[in-house]
């Protein structure tokens, strides 16, 4: 038997492919390795590439830059596969030290690793989008809350992956993309876009951390709040579904999206300067909402996983086969309403 393609040499130039092919030799499973090349890869991107030259400043800068999309516990893992990262690479030599030891260190050891969050029931939170009053983030914090999706796959949507069931949006905008035909009024979320690389003619400022491709329905409330963005959506060569109305035209961004939710929730004291998890609405705080609603609702953990991307292959197989008759179904007769 010939050694897996998976354990090709890497390129000299490259560390984290080094280390991957040694967890491979190491009978490490590909969940596992995957795990590790997506969070390592998102880290060499955000310290510019050069991974001898970081210093734990730099490290704790980027356990900063993710605290805001992701719960403390998965923080905390993701820091461990950057400080494991190096811990082997300097016992085997090629590095001196490890700069994210000190970091993890002084991280809290004793993460909860299910917070408890601000409770808001949906009509409050339809309050809120009623409050909100460029069609733009009426748009965004919509997609959020209706589909579950993560701040960065949101802000990598393009124009084809939207498929609404209209004539005047198909008459303005090109087809959607091949994954959509026969499935109208839905979303479909890639698993390929990654923080740095090009995907669709664009560079990206956010990964997609998805498992698997998924198509998400949308429903009436979500196709009135799209149609009304696109109708003023600036002409630009960008893909992008959404885009920025200030900086005329640019691809949304993670960035840009948290402070729009961050001042709106302000607004309602749903947001401080300095708080937490447990008092701050974020984007983040959207995926929550509707994990949590959908769920207690359906009482199927199956079709929200599958919405949230979470799922394995066998699983994400069985509801992508049985897509209109199994989630569209379940995901219609439950969504809560936000208009």
């Amino acid at each position: 038997m010939g050694v897996d393609d998976r354990a090709a040499s890497p390129r000299p130039d490259d560390p984290i492919g080094s280390f991957l092919q040694e967890m491979t030799f190491h009978g490490r499973s590909d969940r596992t390795r995957s795990a590790y090349e997506r969070v390592l890869r998102d880290f060499e991107a955000s310290v510019g590439g050069d991974l001898g030259a970081v210093d734990r400043r730099e490290c704790m800068a980027w356990v900063h830059s993710i605290r805001e999309d992701h719960a403390d516990s998965t923080v905390a893992s993701y820091a461990s596969y950057v400080h494991r990262f190096y811990a082997y690479m300097t016992q085997v030599g090629v590095y001196e030290s490890n700069p994210m030891g000190l970091v993890t260190e002084e991280m809290d050891e004793s993460i909860d690793a299910d917070p408890a969050r601000r409770e808001i029931a949906v009509p409050e939170m339809r309050s809120f989008v009623a409050s909100l009053g460029h069609p733009l983030e009426r748009a965004l914090v919509g997609t959020l809350l209706k589909t579950g999706i993560r701040v960065g796959e949101c802000c990598n949507l393009d124009l084809r992956d939207l498929n609404l069931e209209d004539p005047e949006v198909r008459a303005a905008y090109p087809g959607p993309r091949g994954a959509l035909e026969g499935r109208s009024d839905s979303l479909f979320v890639a698993g390929e876009p990654a923080r740095g690389e090009t995907y669709n003619g664009e560079e990206r400022t956010a990964s997609n951390k998805r498992k698997r491709d998924t198509v998400v329905p949308v429903d009436d409330e979500l196709k009135r709040l799209l149609k009304t963005w696109l109708a003023i959506r600036p002409d630009t060569d960008s893909s992008a579904l959404f885009c920025s109305t200030s900086e005329w035209g640019k691809r949304a961004t993670p960035s840009m999206v948290r402070s729009v939710v961050a001042d709106r929730a302000a607004e309602r004291g749903w947001h401080r300067t300095g708080g937490d998890a447990a008092e701050n609405v974020t984007p983040h705080y959207f995926r929550h909402f509707f994990t949590t609603h959908l769920r207690d609702r359906t009482g199927d953990r199956g079709v929200v996983k599958y919405l949230r991307g979470d799922v394995a292959t066998d699983i994400i197989d069985t509801y992508t086969h049985n897509w209109g008759d199994r989630v569209r179904a379940v995901y219609e007769a439950n969504i809560y309403s936000l208009l």
